[in-house]
């Protein structure tokens, strides 16, 4: 390894760099670096960074390796900054994280990195992460639209890019529809006075035992059949016609009235409506089926966070398992999941916290959100078809849930607001 990128010898010209506040904290990371580069590659810290890329050497580099960890949360305006410049020179950039809140992770992705591959590096995740960055990227191609076709999509007038949050349970009675729905409702509710509320809604992709209508007390609409079954015809007037509004504010795509099969839809289906939605809203939450289907690729793709619900038991653990297995062997971005552990233990549960960390040891996984149990007011609010915030504003469960979509929502207001 090259200690420095200014003392490296004259044949071995530095391709990458690792950025970290030290990188011997990410052994892993420079085994994975010399194996794949050899000596081709030096190493800086974080004010290093800067300054390095306006030296001349910096045109050199293909990528660089920012690796962090929870320490290094309090610096995310120095890690943008530095993402920033790099792609501005044309440097691609990968996210090596350990412990890093999905948030955080969120902010960066969004202000330009390229890949993420967590910390400690899966087996060959790093190489295939920097044969992806050197693929060129495709420029946009406008085709016209081939006579007799259907109608291309119209484009929204909001003109939005929303941020697509996909939810999944691992196994039955998790809380994950709870999660959706209070997290879709949180969102819709984070603006400061004087601020305008941001345009969220929620799509129920269950289109078998789907229950967000039942959580909202709102009625299933048969239009709803008609928009999944010729997505090719659909535009931004049948779109929102075939959603129903909660409190004037959230706008809601239930389930049909029937029971479907999940194989109504294919992928293109699901990149449309992803597509229609992040136009006309700021906020896309999906409440996903339990199974594994052909479309679940398209929403992991489309998805910016992916988040899975699990508790602390044994079937949790193998589905958690199975779902990493499965995904690693497509080839498809696991790195997106969040897993959230619900009805987690509380702070003075030592047993209990020893029990979750153990369970992500074993599982090679990171447990991102810890969400308290909120008791029969869940259920309670359920029943009368009310979010937390209105039925239960105190719940633990809803505190954390609003924590979190505070700082979703203020990650992407500083990113507005620096552009």
């Amino acid at each position: 390894m090259s200690s420095s990128v200014h003392h490296s010898p004259e044949p071995a010209p530095i391709v990458a760099c690792t950025i970290s506040r030290d990188v011997q904290n990410f052994d892993l990371l420079i085994e994975d670096m010399e194996a794949v580069l050899g000596e081709n590659w030096g190493d800086l810290g974080f004010g290093e960074a800067l300054a390095f890329f306006a030296q001349p050497d910096a045109d050199a580099l293909e990528f660089v390796a920012i690796a962090m960890d929870q320490e290094d949360e309090d610096n995310l305006v120095l890690l943008g900054e530095i993402i920033h410049q790099a792609r501005s020179r044309n440097i691609r950039v990968i996210l090596i994280a350990e412990d890093v809140s999905p948030a955080a992770l969120h902010q960066l992705l969004r202000q330009g990195a390229d890949e993420f591959v967590p910390y400690p590096l899966p087996e060959n995740e790093l190489e295939a992460a920097i044969q992806r960055i050197r693929q060129p990227e495709p420029a946009p191609v406008l085709a016209a639209p081939e006579a007799g076709s259907a109608p291309a999509t119209r484009k929204s007038a909001h003109d939005r890019e929303g941020v697509v949050m996909a939810v999944q349970g691992l196994a039955g009675g998790v809380g994950a529809t709870t999660f959706a729905v209070n997290l879709a409702w949180e969102l819709c509710n984070v603006a400061k006075k004087g601020k305008p509320d941001p345009r969220v809604c929620i799509l129920d992709l269950d289109l078998q035992y789907g229950s967000v209508s039942t959580f909202l007390d709102l009625p299933r609409r048969e239009a709803v059949f008609e928009l999944l079954s010729d997505t090719e015809a659909m535009d931004g007037d049948s779109f929102t016609a075939a959603m129903v509004p909660f409190e004037e504010k959230l706008h809601v795509l239930t389930s049909p009235a029937d029971m479907l099969p999940l194989d109504l839809v294919t992928s293109e289906d699901i990149n449309r409506i992803i597509a229609i939605a992040r136009q006309h809203f700021d906020y896309v939450v999906i409440d996903m089926p339990r199974t594994l289907v052909q479309w679940t690729e398209a929403v992991l793709n489309g998805a910016h966070i992916y988040f899975a619900l699990l508790e602390l038991d044994m079937r949790s653990a193998q589905n958690a398992l199975r779902l990493k297995r499965a995904l690693q062997a497509e080839d498809l971005p696991f790195q997106k999941l969040r897993f959230g552990l619900n009805r987690a233990p509380g702070f003075t549960d030592l047993s209990g916290k020893s029990r979750v960390k153990r369970m992500a040891e074993s599982l090679g996984i990171s447990i991102d959100l810890l969400l308290p149990d909120g008791g029969k007011q869940v259920t309670q609010g359920a029943d009368h078809g009310m979010p937390l915030a209105l039925s239960a504003a105190k719940n633990p469960l809803r505190k954390e849930i609003a924590k979190l979509a505070l700082s979703l929502h203020q990650l992407g207001q500083s990113e507005v607001e620096a552009a």
